[in-house]
């Protein structure tokens, strides 16, 4: 990746060195007159998901999970029923599978031996060689929880190693992860242009930056539904479908599994791009995790998903279109205002142009990213705080 490319994205991160607080979540609403270990118990039970049964621990309560085929769009169709395909696909489900791309099956396989030999290094040089720098690093934080299987790691697009205690050179994960940041940004240009918004990104590079998330599932799970461990925001994820493999994603329906086509790419299509969209398109909430019938048969299943993101210090707002032919092909709409003018019987005629309302309140990315990544919000949406 050129070196222009790497300057940018330093700053939106926390320094590697010395910082190991990161800023407060957003401010709770809670009434002052609340005692402190009233406070405590709001908190926990808040952070108890729905479906979580009190009269048994350990045991929750899955809602079934639906199979879905995942809408096929190729590249190398022309721009209008490129765009037209992006936008029912967007629209209708959040997520679609990407043929006629420039990834090559051989380098997605060698990208996924040197991730197996990341899970391969011992606890400590993997803490050493992949300190914890939120969202950076190292996680093996929710070794407790039952509904996460596995570990992950979370890299940077320059996929860094800190310690030389390893000869590891991740050539072709850098490699794979620069080539799926291209993919990513292709899609967010196309999405721009299918669902009628700016891109926000367009050439300038200090506008994104790139995750490259790497999980482990053990197989030792039971067949239901896999958490994908911590989340985070983005506007566009995308999984090389390496093998014949079964996914298992949260989208705004619900619990959806797919099984994406060999060697096509999964793109998943985040919170940013919905409030980017203002509402028109779905999400997936996390990342498409095997499906755990899959990981039962593979002992070590490694899953790679590059997430396209925002800087810490962005602010996220709709993206309104100049006109209501933009927004999904809607017809132009006028309203014509006939005034009578002191009484002498002429008609004023005035066209105004119909304006769209915003469905999401401006927030802070720095804030969201923290409180989404933290609370763990699997089972709440956390964009409803947001909604106008």
């Amino acid at each position: 990746m050129a070196s222009s490319t790497q300057d940018h994205r330093l700053h939106h991160l926390p320094t590697p060195c010395g910082t190991t607080t990161a800023p407060p979540p957003t401010p709770s609403t809670q009434p002052n007159n609340l005692s402190e270990a009233s406070d405590s118990l709001s908190r926990l039970l808040h952070r108890i998901p729905p479906t979580l049964s009190l009269s048994f621990p350990g045991r929750r309560q899955f809602p079934p999970t639906t199979t879905a085929s995942p809408p096929l769009i190729s590249l190398s169709d022309p721009k209008a029923i490129l765009h037209s395909n992006l936008l029912s696909a967007a629209k209708q489900q959040g997520f679609f599978q990407l043929t006629e791309h420039s990834i090559s099956s051989h380098l997605a396989q060698s990208a996924e031996s040197e991730s197996l030999s990341i899970f391969n290094l011992s606890h400590d040089d993997k803490q050493l060689c992949f300190p914890k720098n939120w969202p950076l690093g190292f996680d093996n934080d929710d070794e407790d929880d039952d509904n996460v299987v596995g570990q992950s790691f979370c890299l940077d697009e320059l996929c860094s190693v800190e310690s030389n205690l390893t000869e590891m050179e991740l050539t072709s994960l850098r490699k794979l992860t620069c080539q799926m940041e291209k993919l990513g940004l292709q899609v967010i240009e196309e999405l721009s242009c299918a669902v009628g918004f700016e891109n926000p990104i367009g050439e300038d590079q200090t506008r994104y930056c790139s995750l490259m998330w790497i999980s482990e599932s053990d197989g030792s799970s039971s067949n239901r539904p896999l958490s994908s461990g911590r989340l985070y925001p983005f506007a566009v994820g995308l999984t090389y479908q390496i093998r014949c493999r079964k996914y298992t994603m949260l989208a705004d329906s619900g619990w959806v599994s797919v099984s994406p086509q060999v060697d096509s790419v999964m793109v998943t299509l985040g919170d940013i791009a919905q409030v980017w969209s203002n509402g028109k398109v779905k999400k997936v909430r996390g990342r498409p995790v095997p499906s755990s019938a899959d990981v039962v048969e593979v002992s070590n299943c490694v899953s790679m998903t590059l997430l396209v993101t925002l800087p810490h210090d962005n602010t996220v707002s709709p993206l309104l279109p100049k006109s209501p032919s933009l927004a999904g092909g809607d017809t132009d709409e006028t309203e014509v205002l006939n005034k009578e003018d002191d009484g002498l019987g002429e008609n004023n005629s005035k066209t105004i142009e119909q304006e769209e309302s915003p469905m999401f309140n401006s927030f802070s990315f720095e804030d969201y990213a923290w409180r989404v990544y933290h609370e763990r919000l699997l089972f709440k949406d956390p964009l409803v705080r947001y909604r106008v």
